[in-house]
């Protein structure tokens, strides 16, 4: 099993005004692919290769957390990087 687990997770915006803890570059792919609520900017592009490396075992989770957490300021959707109380 690949190792693609954040080592803090990230809190985002999900569906009707919940908020959403993703745990995983598997998890912030499919928020990504499914849930993302804007234009598939370039920061979505690489927010997206570096979940797939992620999976791949190619690069490290701590890169697709990083990259992830960039695309979704860009639309206002992040919310913490913070481990839940």
């Amino acid at each position: 099993m690949e190792n693609n687990r954040f080592d803090t997770p990230v809190t985002v915006k999900g569906a009707a005004g919940s908020n959403q803890l993703l745990r995983t570059a598997r998890e912030a792919s499919d928020y990504l692919l499914n849930n993302w609520p804007g234009k598939r900017s370039p920061k979505h592009r690489e927010a997206l290769q570096a979940c797939h490396d992620a999976l791949a075992g190619d690069k490290p989770a701590m890169n697709a957390r990083r990259a992830f957490i960039a695309a979704a300021r860009e639309v206002n959707v992040f919310v913490s990087d913070k481990a839940p109380a």
